[in-house]
């Protein structure tokens, strides 16, 4: 059972003032072991367009401790191979919510058969939680908008209560990264 039904016709942004209000984050069930889990990235700062690209201009930073606390950690990425021989063997069922398959571009053939292509998200660091994240907003690092018209928009108490020195927006940060394109390989 999912928790993603009721979710799933809401907009990243109605999502978002969800999670604020109701200062949780719901586990949802992990595609390959179906351990329930919160997942979190550690993206890097020059890896921030890219990441919001691919999911969503909406997002929360937590801080690393406040996850940690919560029985958070980093994501175990392993081998199909390697996963089939540890299952056998009795995995530890405490692992289950932290493991993602590695099946980069260029593993052998029937690894990416098995995952209907190459399976690979170490590029963001990935961090999960094993349960449901309750947090407060002092555990709230930032808050990522898109544009100041979002800003503007989002609801006021939240803006109180989290502290407007703590929303990034990103329309400010493309800027930058146009003006001055530091992070551009």
């Amino acid at each position: 059972d999912n928790f993603a039904s009721p979710y799933q016709n809401m907009s990243a942004r109605e999502r978002l003032i969800s999670i604020l209000r109701t200062k949780k984050i719901k586990a949802s069930s992990m595609p390959w072991t179906g351990a329930k889990a919160v997942c979190f990235t550690e993206w890097m700062w020059r890896s921030l367009l890219g990441h919001t690209e691919q999911y969503s201009s909406d997002g929360i930073g937590i801080n690393k401790r406040a996850v940690y606390v919560k029985h958070g950690g980093p994501v175990y990425y392993i081998r199909p191979d390697h996963f089939e021989r540890q299952k056998k063997s009795g995995f530890d069922k405490h692992l289950y919510p932290f493991l993602t398959p590695f099946v980069p571009t260029y593993s052998p053939k029937k690894f990416k058969e098995q995952f209907d292509g190459s399976v690979d998200y170490t590029h963001e660091r990935e961090w999960r939680v094993p349960h449901d994240f309750p947090f407060e907003y002092k555990d709230i690092e930032f808050v990522i908008l898109s544009d100041y018209k979002d800003m503007a928009s989002f609801p006021q108490d939240l803006k109180d209560s989290i502290g407007r020195e703590k929303f990034i927006l990103m329309e400010n940060y493309k800027l930058i990264e146009k003006l001055w394109p530091v992070h551009k390989f």
